[in-house]
């Protein structure tokens, strides 16, 4: 069989050709299940517009993602930042963006990655399902685009900046952890948005508002009517959520734009919990593709030895002492656990059997790959298949030690029970719920003086830092429009440890 390519340089044949002996591998012999692809060649600066614009294709203005588009710009130029060699959007079709600069070889590679490792796992994972409508998100996009693009042309760049300011601060806190009622898609909004507008139309009575001899008496209240909070259905964890309904000052197209800013946050929500598992499945995907191709003699040795450079490069994993170490890297932690899946599947230790009896031994490793694509995220995938041989492998064990303490204590190193507790810390760095605040609206005097009350559950003692608390109060006081109180609780004995106050709102 001949080669695919030769050489470093790429064309749109050579390209046809390996997308095509790629998803004869992918589909055919990993049973990979995937939307269809839609994958664009772009240039370095355009590669570097979607870093900026968190990389989503169509993304409505923001003063940050132009700050954010020069200092990526400036350390690649320097040399002191490469780029990636793909991004990929979860969407339906699912979006590859390949740079024009990459080898063939490359392309080849981050194909059997993006167009086929990730997507299958965004199709297919539950989480991606329950949170995301890949049908809908790229006309949504369209939507948002140009809706923040009239409302800076009829209400001022300025205000749109502000409000825009205030949501971006929000979005950890501007998503549901649980599911609701969903409907999404372009028409879907656009009618609604109209539908909002015109109630809101019909509802402003010019003539009343200025012939009206006096206020009208306030209605009063019916024996059996609920509390407000109540009414409000406290608590609420999704702060956009509940200022886009009930902030008493935001005009419906702010309104608008604070529902834009949330449903974005939902659509990454997904992807903060499954870092490991997307990257590891993509990874191994690759990993097995371009393989394949060489043994079938469609990749030559030297285009082999440069997947395998490219690689070696993406899963290093730095010491924990070395200057460059930054936590375990997704890619290398994600990849290894699936290759070691496969060896216990195939060829089982003793210990294997033993830890994990369901699997050891069964002969099917891409089944019990892809069963576990679609079932688990990061924490409970760690706490399910991380096995002691990895651990001894990756060379893990496990560090406490209070912050005013001078030294550290080793609590977990391979033995029997270290293994369990060095499986349980590492999954517990994955818990989304651990590491971003529980802040939750539980108060609103909408009787008094409006004052929004909020609430943040503080856990083994990490309270929230007060500088930055207050700049995120200042943008919420401007959503609300009133005084907002934020009150820092202990979960566990249910004390408050502190108050802070935003009084006035910036005007």
């Amino acid at each position: 069989m001949t080669t695919l390519f030769s050489g470093g340089d790429w064309s749109y044949d050579s390209l046809e050709r390996s997308y095509q002996a790629i998803e004869a591998i992918a589909l055919g012999e990993l049973g990979l299940e995937i939307y269809p692809n839609q994958i664009e060649v772009i240039t370095a600066e355009q590669m570097l517009d979607a870093y900026a614009s968190i990389g989503l294709p169509l993304m409505y203005n923001h003063w940050s993602f132009g700050k954010q588009f020069a200092h990526n710009e400036l350390l690649y130029r320097k040399g002191a930042r490469g780029l990636a060699y793909e991004i990929v959007i979860n969407a339906n079709p699912c979006v590859s963006y390949i740079m024009e600069d990459n080898s063939m070889a490359m392309q080849a590679l981050v194909m059997a990655h993006a167009a086929f490792g990730h997507n299958h796992f965004f199709r297919n994972n539950h989480l991606f399902r329950q949170w995301t409508d890949a049908d809908a998100i790229l006309d949504y996009l369209a939507f948002a685009k140009g809706y923040i693009a009239h409302c800076e042309e009829r209400y001022g760049a300025r205000a749109v900046e502000r409000l825009l300011d205030a949501a971006h601060a929000l979005m950890d806190q501007g998503v549901n952890r649980y599911q609701r009622k969903r409907r999404t898609g372009p028409q879907w909004s656009e009618a609604r948005e109209r539908e909002r507008r015109a109630y809101a139309e019909a509802s402003y009575d010019d003539l009343w508002t200025r012939t009206r001899p006096h206020a009208p008496e306030p209605p009063r209240a019916r024996p059996d009517a609920p509390a407000p909070d109540e009414a409000l259905d406290l608590p609420e964890e999704n702060l956009l959520y509940f200022l886009e309904k009930h902030a008493p000052r935001l005009a419906p197209w702010q309104r608008e734009i604070l529902r834009i800013v949330r449903q974005l946050a939902q659509y990454f929500y997904p992807q903060k919990q499954t870092k490991v598992m997307n990257e590891g499945c993509a990874t191994y995907v690759h990993y097995r593709v371009m393989n394949r191709l060489h043994e079938q003699g469609q990749l030559s040795d030297g285009g082999y030895l440069e997947f395998l450079h490219a690689h070696t490069a993406v899963i290093f994993q730095p010491d924990f002492d070395d200057p460059r170490f930054g936590g375990a890297n997704p890619y290398t932690l994600g990849f290894e656990m699936m290759r070691d899946i496969e060896r216990i599947c195939r060829e089982p230790s003793e210990e294997d059997r033993s830890w994990f009896p369901d699997i050891a031994g069964c002969g099917t490793p891409m089944e019990v790959l892809r069963d576990a694509w679609v079932e688990y995220r990061d924490e409970s995938f760690l706490l399910q298949f991380l096995s002691p041989s990895l651990i001894r492998k990756l060379r893990l064990f496990e560090l406490t030690g209070e912050e005013d303490e001078p030294d550290y204590l080793v609590a977990a190193i391979h033995n029997e029970q270290g293994y369990q507790k060095i499986r349980r810390a590492l999954a517990r760095q994955y818990d989304v719920s651990l590491h971003e605040p529980d802040i939750q609206v539980v108060g609103a005097d909408l009787q008094g003086d409006r004052t929004l009350l909020l609430q943040h559950q503080v856990y083994d003692g990490r309270r929230l830092d007060e500088a930055d608390a207050t700049l995120v109060l200042h943008h919420i006081a401007r959503l609300w429009g009133y005084p907002v109180v934020l009150l820092e609780v202990d979960a566990a004995s249910g004390a408050t440890w502190r108050r802070l106050h935003c009084h006035q709102p910036d005007s």
